[in-house]
């Protein structure tokens, strides 16, 4: 995956101007800056939600992408196992949920903790699966020894990870390499 004079944000309002990348097709990356600037903009526009306001990325085109969102996003409706069966089955619910550690499965969000929240919508992305998983700080809300349970387990998980993180441990964890965000003038 590479970027060629990418500017990313919204129209009149670039966030992230001129970036030229490569990424491995296989591991994981992590994008690191501060809060406000850009990485997850960046991230959206890499799983092609955002358009590129200018230049292109090479190499997402015919890829299946899972995004976990920075929001949880889930259907409060929906207990967990119904949230996470919409996109993989209820097998791959029931393998994900065990996975994320998430006990009560018939659970509805608003009664599910923050952290528990956070692992059911990542059980969603994992069973959702494909080529390229992205992670939109996956880790919010986990304390320590959860954390590294959970990156074992969806470490090798796609063939590429990338992620927005802010903390360099989070990275390790996930055996990624950091990349770190130009970071404009304005937002330091």
């Amino acid at each position: 995956m590479r970027a060629i004079d990418l500017t990313v944000g919204f129209p009149g309002k670039p966030v992230l101007e001129h970036l030229n990348f490569e990424w491995p097709e296989h591991g994981a990356v992590a994008v690191m800056a501060p809060s406000g600037a850009g990485k997850t903009t960046l991230l959206r526009t890499v799983a092609g939600l955002l358009p590129p306001l200018a230049g292109k990325i090479e190499g997402v085109d015919g890829k299946k992408t899972a995004f976990l969102f920075q929001e949880d996003r889930l259907l409060p409706w929906l207990s967990a196992r119904k949230n996470v069966a919409l996109v993989g089955g209820p097998d791959a619910a029931e393998t994900w949920l065990q996975a994320m550690e998430i006990e009560d499965m018939d659970a509805l969000p608003g009664k599910m903790s923050g952290g528990m929240r956070r692992r059911a919508a990542l059980a969603r992305a994992l069973a959702f699966g494909g080529d390229i998983l992205i992670l939109d700080e996956p880790f919010k809300g986990l304390d320590q020894g959860l954390r590294e349970r959970i990156a074992e387990r969806i470490r090798d998980h796609a063939p590429f990870t990338l992620m927005a993180v802010h903390d360099p441990e989070e990275a390790r964890l996930m055996g990624a390499e950091i990349w770190t965000l130009p970071i404009k003038e304005d937002i330091k």
